[in-house]
């Protein structure tokens, strides 16, 4: 069972917000795949995540080191495809020691080399949002948004799984941003 959630943020820190919330929920072992435009708020996304589980200073993109480790309740690890030619490239740079293991994974440009990645990944797109764009909550169909016309800092974030297993997280973040969504039912 797949489901997706979509989330307009209209700053980097409403869009950092929505990286604090997923590095509060973060575990061990979590791999957390970001794709968009250069742009888009991978590395902002990342900051949130990162100041979420703890870490203290202000992370910054891995483009040119391919990868910077953080600690905080667990270890970060935040790397960047963008400069990677193939999946196999990937593969060389010994991303597979840190999948799955006891620290957490952020991947940005994660499309590089998406057949590396644990089906049970998080897949983060994201995007510039444009005026008048859908936010959509899993089973609730779409809700109008009020982004202002020519909002600059505008983004989508679509958040994909491909089980049930983060639906907790998925209420939290919806729960955080409530004038994105309609209010939820009970269901029986």
């Amino acid at each position: 069972m797949s489901s997706s959630l979509t989330i307009i943020t209209n700053s980097p820190e409403e869009t950092q917000q929505v990286g604090r919330i997923i590095g509060a929920a973060a575990q061990a072992g979590d791999v957390y795949l970001l794709t968009g435009p250069l742009g888009a708020g991978k590395t902002c996304l990342t900051q949130g995540i990162a100041w979420g589980m703890g870490v203290t200073g202000h992370p910054r993109s891995p483009t040119f080191v391919l990868m910077n480790r953080y600690q905080g309740r667990l270890t970060l690890h935040h790397m960047d495809l963008y400069r990677i030619g193939s999946p196999l490239e990937a593969w060389d740079l010994g991303l597979d020691e840190y999948l799955g293991g006891d620290g957490v994974c952020v991947i940005e440009w994660a499309d590089q080399a998406e057949e590396l990645f644990p089906e049970d990944s998080l897949w983060i797109g994201l995007d510039y949002a444009e005026t008048g764009e859908l936010a959509q909550l899993p089973e609730m169909g779409p809700a109008a948004v009020n982004s202002p016309e020519g909002q600059q800092d505008s983004r989508t974030i679509t958040i994909k799984q491909a089980s049930s297993e983060r639906q907790a997280l998925f209420q939290e973040l919806a729960a955080s941003f409530p004038a994105q969504f309609p209010t939820q039912k009970e269901s029986h």
